[in-house]
């Protein structure tokens, strides 16, 4: 053996491993993908509670300072909710629309299209067809 052989394997390994790190750059793991699931039903979950705590608190100190019935709290409650429902469907919308732009990049990549905004319109037409 030479010495230029053990060079170049080694310049041919560095080339096989960059170009292996590269391809797996953008892979997230199986855990990593949970942990953001669970991170996006954690932050539905406290914004439904805030709504609801907030409504609450602004009915019951209503009733409080008028001496009405329940009513104010009741309506406030209600009306708590239904804020609580609006942004956790505004948050729903946020990772779709994330997961959309994700899964039109990956069509792109395995179609071979330069321009990414093809992929997209052809994920979002896929996807109206389909419902």
């Amino acid at each position: 053996m030479t010495e230029t052989d053990p060079r170049r394997r080694l310049e041919e390994l560095e080339k096989k491993l960059a170009a292996r790190r590269a391809a797996t750059a953008g892979e997230k793991h199986h855990h990593e993908e949970h942990y953001s699931q669970a991170q996006i039903a954690w932050r539905m979950v406290t914004e439904m509670v805030a709504g609801l705590g907030i409504g609450f608190g602004i009915g019951f100190g209503l009733d409080r300072f008028l001496d009405t019935g329940p009513w104010f709290m009741l309506v406030f409650t209600l009306l708590g909710i239904a804020a609580g429902i609006n942004v956790m469907i505004r948050t729903a919308r946020e990772v779709q629309v994330k997961q959309d732009a994700r899964e039109a990049g990956r069509l792109a990549d395995a179609a071979g299209m330069t321009d990414k905004s093809d992929a997209a319109r052809v994920t979002h037409e896929g996807k109206q067809d389909g419902d």
